[in-house]
């Protein structure tokens, strides 16, 4: 198990900006996550859900949607780092979000997270983290988004 980092309140998380916070698990996106993802979105193209037919398509296999990999990143920064005396933390949305490697079924994969920018307000603050989804085996990311939270005191 990955220790998950406890930053004491915004002074101390300040200091991490501009450094990777770090890694989350592993996590193995199977055929079933992908059928329900696709259930839940209404994407049943058959790169994702048609094996038999994916298996002679362009990456052999079916592949998880971009979508639900990105859907995975709360959970991936969650096994990363906390923040204690926060009363909530909100999602507040994405700068920017790339696709760079397809991630095949049964991948295994995990993120790790930067925190590249923390801007005070009166009332908390906004954090801007760089969630690299990293595949196992794999030369490149299969996602890299840049996220923003708004964290309240």
């Amino acid at each position: 198990m990955t220790p998950v980092k406890t930053y004491q309140g915004l002074d101390d998380l300040q200091k991490a900006v501009g450094t990777v916070i770090g890694h989350s698990e592993w996590h193995t996106i199977t055929q079933n996550d992908i059928d329900r993802f696709a259930d839940v979105t209404g994407d049943h193209q058959w790169i994702h859900i048609d094996p038999d037919k994916a298996a002679k398509g362009p990456y052999g296999t079916t592949v998880a949607h971009g979508y639900l990999v990105l859907s995975l990143v709360p959970m991936l920064l969650s096994e990363t780092a906390r923040t204690e005396g926060l009363t909530a933390a909100i999602n507040y949305g994405s700068n920017k979000v790339r696709y760079p490697a397809p991630t095949p079924v049964n991948s295994q994969v995990r993120g790790m997270v930067e925190l590249t920018e923390l801007r005070r307000g009166p009332q908390g603050a906004q954090a801007v983290f760089r969630v690299t989804v990293e595949r196992q085996g794999g030369d490149k990311p299969v996602c890299v988004a840049e996220v923003v939270s708004v964290l309240f005191e």
